[in-house]
Formats: structure tokens, sequence, C-alpha cells
């Protein structure tokens, strides 16, 4: 069992009804070098979108946004005392606190501050190094109640309407679970599998070999290595940050945070320049008790709309009911347009 960078290339022939002439247009089904799952990369286009005139979007939002600070804690829930005793985290203008639409049992929503709007450019290491803290503040005091829950620690990131935020103010989903995410759960079976036969680990082969190669690799920050991933679930490509040596993210230090949020904002420099304005964020952790095969690992993901004008999602019936994604470009190139940005 080896790590394997697998493609099959595909040729689809039509006659132009222009010129009529055969036209052959390429695509290619890739496989995760982990899981196996496989991600087509075809629909070729351009990696330019327009923005939104953000004034008229974030228009009036302001005014009943639950999550501005002249509002925050006055409508929003309270833990119960002996899941957290103060029933709220507060560190200067970011809250935590339960989510009414939770995940699961044990579920929050963070605030990234008071600032109603924040565009990808305007978000700072540092802020984002704080947000993360102020989840992992609110994991390591339910996991001290000893829940059954608190065995994978969870964030999730929606960032504006193109990825799934109903409102405009910047927030985490934060949760714990005992049951993995699907395509996590995968991962971390596959992880456990490559170490059973290398007696290895596999993130710390894959950074190894990304590096080494060279084509999808994108830099450092701090303990972070960061890579294009080679079978993208966005539709214009994926960034992922590996931490070395950390296992689950109860073992996350504040430096590995701020290494995390540096390398997000990089990534956000970069695909402003596409037009793109909106994203996901998931963390990746094995659970809390430590297994030697897995490594924290965050996946950011650019959204953007198919059609602005209709609002078409990028995600349609291919991934939505087969979970088989579509990017529009190679990660090869698309890792070009990243790169000098990780330079900095």
């Amino acid at each position: 069992m080896k790590i394997e960078f697998r493609a099959d290339n595909k040729k689809t022939e039509l006659i132009d009804p222009k010129t009529s002439e055969r036209k052959a247009i390429p695509s290619q089904v890739r496989h995760d070098p982990l899981t196996g799952r496989t991600a087509r990369i075809c629909h070729f286009m351009p990696l330019k979108w327009e923005k939104p005139d953000f004034d008229k979007l974030t228009a009036g939002t302001q005014s009943w946004c639950p999550f501005c600070p002249d509002k925050v804690l006055a409508v929003t829930p309270s833990f119960p005392p002996e899941i957290l005793p103060e029933g709220r985290l507060i560190r200067d203008d970011m809250v935590l606190f339960p989510n009414l639409a939770p995940y699961d049992e044990l579920g929050a929503v963070a605030t990234l501050g008071g600032r109603h709007f924040t565009p990808m450019t305007e978000f700072t290491p540092e802020q984002i190094a704080k947000a993360f803290g102020l989840a992992l503040e609110f994991f390591q005091k339910v996991h001290a109640t000893g829940h059954p829950e608190s065995v994978y620690h969870l964030i999730n990131w929606n960032h504006m309407p193109p990825a799934g935020s109903s409102l405009i103010h910047s927030h985490l989903q934060v949760f714990a679970s005992a049951h993995a995410p699907n395509l996590m759960r995968m991962e971390l079976e596959s992880a456990k599998a490559y170490m059973a036969a290398n007696a290895s680990n596999f993130w710390d082969d894959y950074v190894a070999l990304e590096e080494r190669v060279g084509e999808r690799f994108l830099g450092r920050t701090g303990n972070a290595a960061w890579v294009l991933a080679y079978a993208p679930m966005g539709v214009a490509g994926d960034v992922v940050g590996v931490v070395e040596g950390k296992r689950s993210t109860l073992e996350l230090t504040d430096a590995d945070l701020l290494d995390l949020g540096e390398g997000l904002c990089r990534a956000m420099r970069a695909y402003d320049g596409m037009g793109i304005w909106g994203f996901n964020v998931n963390l990746f952790t094995g659970a809390a008790a430590g297994e030697e095969y897995a490594r924290v690992h965050i996946v950011f993901s650019p959204r953007t709309f198919f059609n602005a004008a209709l609002g078409a999602s990028d995600v349609g019936a291919l991934r939505n009911l087969y979970n088989e994604t579509i990017c529009m470009a190679f990660p090869e190139e698309i890792r070009d347009k990243l790169a000098p940005f990780f330079e900095r």
C-alpha cells in the first residue's frame, strides 16, 4: 500500500456547430490518494468571477442580525450549568453560545467579532486564531466534564451565501460528537489501514511527497504545511493545511492556531483575486484519545455560483446525491495562481 496519484484520462468528441469540425474535450477522473474517493476535473472555465455589490448585498441586514454586539447577549441562548457553568464564553468582542439548530448534543456558534460584514481579504491570522481558540476553550471545558459526546472536536466555517451561510456576520459552527462525519470517518479508516500496512503516518508521508514533487505544494506557515488537494471537493480546488505532529483538536497550541490562521488568510487573498467571495472551512481530526495514524488538517474550499444572476449553486446533483465532485481546472494550475501568496 503506497501513496499513488492516480488519474483516468477521458475525452469527449463532438462536432463544433460553428465550424462543423470534430472537437475533442478532455476531462479526468482523479482518485484521492488516501480514500480512493473520485473527483472529476472537467467543465474547464476561466477561474474568474464577478463579485457582487457588497453594499447592496448587506444593506439592512445589520438591523436584524442576532450576532451583532447590540443583540447577541440578548437573543442568543446559554448552556446549562452542567455543560458550561458560564453559560457562554466571551473573548473581547467574540461570543460563543449554544447553536439553536445544533448538529449534535454539544453544538455551539462562535462569532468572529463584533464587525457585521468582513470581506475575505480583511480577516487577520490573529482574529482567526482567537476565534479558533475560543472554540478550543469550549472543547476543553466540555471534555473535562467527561461528556460521552466529547470524542471528535469539530470546527466548520461557512462564509457568505455562496458557501451556505444564511447570515452575513462571520461565525463558526463548533461541535463535539462521538460520531465522525462521513468523509472524516473514511479518512481515519484509510489512514489507519495505511499505517498498518506501512508502519508510518499517511499525512507525514503525504506532505513529504508533495513537498518533494512540488506540483501542488504551496509552502509552510510555522507548523502547518499547505498543499492543493489532488482530488478536490470544490469547483476551484481546495487548500489543505496539515498540522505537523498533532493528532486531535485538543492537542493544538496557540501557535498552531496562528499558523492555521496565517495560511487561511493567504488562501483568502489568493482566491479573492479570482473574484471568489465565499468559502467553506472544515477541521478534520482524530479522536481526543489520540490516534497515531491521525493528523489534524484543515480544508479551505472556495465557493461560488455557477450563475450569479440566478443564484445557481456550484453544488448540483452529481455532488449532492452521488458525492462526486467537480473541479473546473487542474489543481496544478490552480497551485500556480496561489503559490505567490504563500511565498510572502
